[in-house]
């Protein structure tokens, strides 16, 4: 579950950057996603160090 958890929060932030790159406007739902993936992988990498 953790691993798809880390796959999808890269997913997202890759989704972010060419967003953002690119100039599309994706509203406020992309950033509360990037948001998501942050926590997801700040979780993984805590759960992996304990």
């Amino acid at each position: 579950m953790g691993n798809l958890l880390y796959v999808i929060a890269v997913i997202l932030v890759i989704i972010w950057a060419i967003s953002f790159l690119g100039g599309f406007y994706t509203g406020g739902l992309i950033h509360i996603l990037l948001v998501i993936a942050v926590i997801a992988i700040l979780l993984k990498v805590i759960n992996r160090s304990a």
